[in-house]
């Protein structure tokens, strides 16, 4: 009854000025009127705004992403500014929002006797137009003409596009109920829990096959279903990964990633820069200074995760102080 007669004295004015309000065109002169006829013509045909990139995967597989027009982008970056940023998501969810990351997700299973990582399946095509009406537009917030817009225009032929600047924030809010109850059971049971994206990482002391059948039931439930192929069970005897970061007794990038950065770096400084990338097959023909600057950003990636790698604290000043060189030639550094 609540929620069926929150909104029984809302009229076409009041809905209106609410979408106005939200500046989903930004800063224009247009008439409310025009804008909100832009508004109603998005919403009804997001498919025709819409078109696919396929970009590489490290397994050699593609990943298709539906990406917005220049307006529809617009639209939904507002919606995510002006609507989205304001709302709290759980303490699990590692990715999307402000001080969450690969390190974050990592650090909650440091040191643990066993790590379980889940994935799952079609993450964002599983997402429905009515999930995210109830999850992040609900009536309890907005009358229901505002609410059916505004998931409209996040949504693609029903569903959550992958390539919409929203659908991250969208599926942090929509799987915020499932994280907060999934944490509840596992902090009974001494579990850490922590999702990213469609990861889903469990780490302690327990029986793996107790919480792959409860998550497995309770995303079932849900409309999501578990990528089996991508579970993967990892105990302390062996190499514990998670978002590309060991975590067996402290947070670490992989040894195969830094001996290869060592080795690089050593290159550069027998070599200098230009002879090293002209030497090497997979640089050639890439600029100095942006070699550089990507051999920069892989070091502090390093130190990102673990900051008392001497090694490498090293190798980033060294770097710095090259790159603070700006009256020599790139093609006569050497580090």
């Amino acid at each position: 009854m609540y929620q069926t007669d929150l909104w029984k004295y809302c009229t076409k004015e009041y809905c209106r000025d609410m979408l106005l309000s939200f500046r989903l065109l930004g800063n224009t002169s247009w008439p409310d009127q025009k804008v909100m006829a832009c508004l109603y013509a998005f919403s009804n045909h997001t498919e025709r705004h819409y078109r696919t990139v396929r970009i590489p995967k490290r397994d050699g597989r593609q990943r298709s992403l539906m990406v917005p027009d220049y307006m529809l982008m617009r639209i939904q970056r507002n919606i995510l500014h002006h609507i989205l940023d304001g709302y709290e998501v759980s303490s699990c969810a590692t990715a999307y929002h402000k001080g969450a990351g690969v390190v974050s997700n990592a650090r909650e299973h440091t040191g643990k006797h066993v790590v379980v990582k889940l994935d799952i399946k079609d993450f964002f095509g599983s997402i429905s137009f009515p999930m995210v009406l109830r999850s992040v537009f609900p009536v309890r917030h907005f009358p229901p003409a505002v609410g059916t817009m505004l998931t409209a225009l996040c949504c693609c032929n029903e569903f959550l596009p992958q390539g919409a600047p929203t659908s991250p924030a969208v599926s942090n809010l929509v799987m915020k109920h499932f994280d907060e109850s999934i944490n509840k059971w596992c902090g009974n049971k001494g579990i850490s829990y922590t999702r990213y994206c469609d990861d889903m990482t469990f780490s302690g002391d327990f029986n793996p096959g107790m919480v792959i059948r409860k998550v497995s039931s309770f995303l079932d439930s849900m409309g999501f279903e578990l990528n089996e192929e991508k579970t993967r069970i990892l105990y302390s005897n062996g190499r514990q990964a998670v978002t590309g970061i060991v975590v067996n007794e402290k947070l670490q990038v992989s040894r195969d990633y830094r001996r290869k950065l060592r080795q690089e770096i050593f290159y550069c400084q027998k070599y200098g820069v230009k002879s090293h990338l002209e030497r090497s097959r997979n640089s050639a023909g890439i600029p100095e200074n942006q070699y550089l600057l990507s051999l920069l950003g892989r070091i502090q990636y390093i130190l990102l995760v673990n900051p008392e790698d001497q090694w490498f604290r090293e190798a980033e000043q060294k770097l710095l102080a090259v790159l603070g060189r700006k009256s020599e030639s790139w093609m006569q550094i050497k580090i």
